[in-house]
């Protein structure tokens, strides 16, 4: 399968060069949500009114969307109704982090490094390795975004989560965030995309809006 969304996220967000994660937490919850949306695409999972359900176990044959999948599905079998897709976001985003870096470290993407902070403390960088995933991936953006064509479902997805993160910054450095958002809050509405695509989208967006107003309302409180 190709890179999915949570690992496009992801590569947007490390720096090429340091491997550095630049906005680690707002991509953090864009890469948890991004994993849940490309389960919802396989037809895994379900969202209606907020909440997750699981659709089919049957796994999609990528490890890092099995993994989130039978996570999913174990801690919503615990629940007496189905869990709310913004909890879900609040318990998985920092490991899903970590997941979305394994897998790409997996696939050769990008590469591992230990540097100590003022000779003692130990921080890892995955500076990239293999630019041509990353390559095609701002060139699509671009193309939706900055140049107009109409995006698939994924590419749709994708946009919406980056806008409602707040990330316009990392795919697109070197255009002023104003010139960008009312392109991409369009394509968040998903009217090109099937009923139930573009439910899934609205629902991944807002659940990214309430996480990061909360995280930001409980950092300046």
């Amino acid at each position: 399968m190709a890179v999915t969304l949570g690992e496009e996220i992801m590569l947007l967000s490390l720096d090429d060069e340091s491997g550095a994660a630049k906005d680690r937490q707002a991509a953090g919850w864009a890469v948890a949500g991004g994993i849940l949306l490309e389960l919802v695409l396989a037809g895994r999972l379900s969202v209606s009114g907020g909440r997750l359900s699981v659709a089919d176990r049957t796994p999609t044959g990528v490890g890092l969307l099995d993994e989130r999948l039978r996570l999913v599905d174990a801690w919503a079998s615990k629940k007496s109704t189905s869990p709310k897709v913004t909890n879900w976001l609040t318990r998985d985003h920092h490991k899903a982090v970590g997941a979305a870096i394994g897998s790409l470290r997996a696939r050769g993407l990008v590469g591992e490094e230990e540097h100590r902070v003022l000779g003692l403390f130990p921080v890892r960088r995955y500076p990239g390795t293999d630019g041509s995933a990353e390559r095609e991936l701002r060139a699509r953006l671009a193309s939706v975004v900055l140049r107009g064509a109409d995006p698939d479902d994924r590419t749709a997805g994708l946009v919406a989560l980056i806008h409602a993160a707040k990330l316009h910054r990392l795919a697109f450095p070197e255009v002023p965030a104003k010139e960008v958002k009312p392109r991409m809050e369009t394509i968040a509405e998903g009217q090109w995309a099937g009923d139930d695509v573009r439910t899934a989208i609205r629902t991944m967006q807002a659940a990214m809006v309430a996480v990061t107003a909360a995280t930001t309302a409980a950092v300046t409180s």
